[in-house]
């Protein structure tokens, strides 16, 4: 594995530092909101606004690419988000922050996409599975360790920004000063949705309501547990061990499923993840139970996604799964722009535990679609081999070693 990922360790060191410093941002902001007496609504939509810039940017980022090329691309984007990240810490409005937010999530996609490409560039058939992994690893433990940055700001509110901006601008030297050769552009084919839906309705369902799901935690979890009394290094904790707990329960989940019909795996997951968010929601979670819980639903809520891609490949001809695979990114982007604002709607209405509640109504209403779908239609004759794949902009497709060979002409 080493082997394979050294020619592009400098790739991977810049994710891990983007990620520690821009992965916590969402759980500072909607604190930061909070504390200011912004109203439920209003954290949830300023949100909503970086992941909905998380979809214009994973749709039209690309073009910027193609015209200037990955490193120019990088640091423009890199330096944007440094310059946006700075700006937080001159005006504390809910609006402004929410125009911020939507850059951030612009900024991230066109990252995310020089990034995947350059990776995928680099990788052959038989490494791309541990570049992958490898990627995935880098990007999630960037996400983990920065939520420790949230408790930084002693008596210097401004700090956690300057830390972020600092990292974030830190991520442009490894890729301007790697020797290898930035990728000649490529851009991910086009997939009907319909068509998607028509082989496979599960797999295209859930990653929609995955997107709701984490949508909404990444944009409310932090005000959630803050409101139960909880510090910022309790905070902190909270959301590095739903994090961590994520990467770790992916495999096995994965495995499971392609001994089983995957479809049963999935249903188990989203109904597993209901009853943790049952449980979640109930005031007695504090302390040790809430981070066991937290952990859990991590494990199960993260490995949602690719369950999900995994099913959609099985019923897919090989040709056909890079564009499905894209449009399935996109689709959980939609859905997670959306889950914030469904997350805060709850909270007004059941303060207590509301979060959870709307994520567990998302986790139902997936359940009852997948058990409809097993009586309605047989399991797949001939299961792919599942493979953890992110969930950031359609080039992560390409990474997939289930995608053919990953590359496009």
């Amino acid at each position: 594995m080493f082997a394979a990922i050294h020619p592009v360790r400098s790739l991977l060191l810049a994710i891990f530092m983007l990620m520690a410093g821009s992965g916590f941002l969402s759980t500072l902001i909607s604190l930061r909101l909070e504390r200011a007496g912004a109203g439920t609504m209003a954290i949830g939509a300023v949100a909503t606004a970086y992941f909905g810039g998380l979809v214009i940017g994973a749709l039209r980022a690309g073009g910027i690419v193609r015209q200037v090329g990955h490193i120019r691309a990088f640091a423009a984007f890199v330096s944007l988000l440094s310059a946006s990240t700075l700006a937080y810490a001159l005006v504390r409005f809910p609006l402004f922050w929410a125009c911020l937010r939507f850059v951030d999530g612009i900024c991230v996609a066109g990252v995310f996409i020089c990034l995947e490409s350059w990776l995928n560039d680099r990788s052959e058939a038989h490494t791309r599975g541990s570049v992958l992994a490898a990627y995935m690893v880098a990007l999630y433990s960037g996400q983990a360790v920065g939520q420790l940055l949230l408790a930084a700001s002693g008596a210097q509110p401004t700090a956690p920004f300057q830390l972020a901006s600092l990292l974030i601008s830190l991520a442009i030297i490894p890729l301007c000063l790697t020797r290898s050769a930035a990728p000649t552009p490529m851009e991910a084919p086009a997939f009907s949705i319909r068509t998607l839906y028509a082989a496979s309705p599960l797999g295209t369902f859930g990653a929609v309501t995955t997107g709701l799901m984490l949508g909404a935690f990444y944009g409310m979890a932090a005000v959630h547990v803050r409101r139960l009394g909880l510090d910022l290094g309790a905070t902190a904790s909270f959301m590095m061990v739903v994090i961590l707990g994520g990467v770790a329960l992916q495999w096995p989940l994965g495995r499971l499923s392609d001994r089983l019909d995957r479809r049963r795996v999935i249903v188990g997951c989203f109904a597993a993840t209901l009853t943790l968010c049952m449980l979640l929601a109930m005031p007695v979670s504090r302390g040790p139970q809430l981070l066991g819980l937290g952990a859990l639903f991590g494990g199960l809520s993260f490995a949602l996604y690719p369950l999900c891609v995994a099913h959609c490949n099985d019923r897919l001809l090989t040709t056909e799964r890079i564009a499905a695979s894209g449009r399935l990114v996109l689709l959980y982007a939609v859905g997670a722009a959306i889950g914030p604002l469904g997350a805060a709607l709850m909270m007004s209405l059941a303060p207590g535990g509301g979060m959870f509640f709307f994520i567990a109504l998302c986790a139902g209403a997936t359940v009852v679609f997948g058990l409809w779908r097993q009586m309605a239609t047989p399991p797949a004759p001939d299961q792919q081999d599942f493979q953890i794949v992110p969930r950031t902009t359609p080039v992560a497709s390409l990474l997939d070693p289930n995608t053919a060979d990953g590359h496009l002409s």
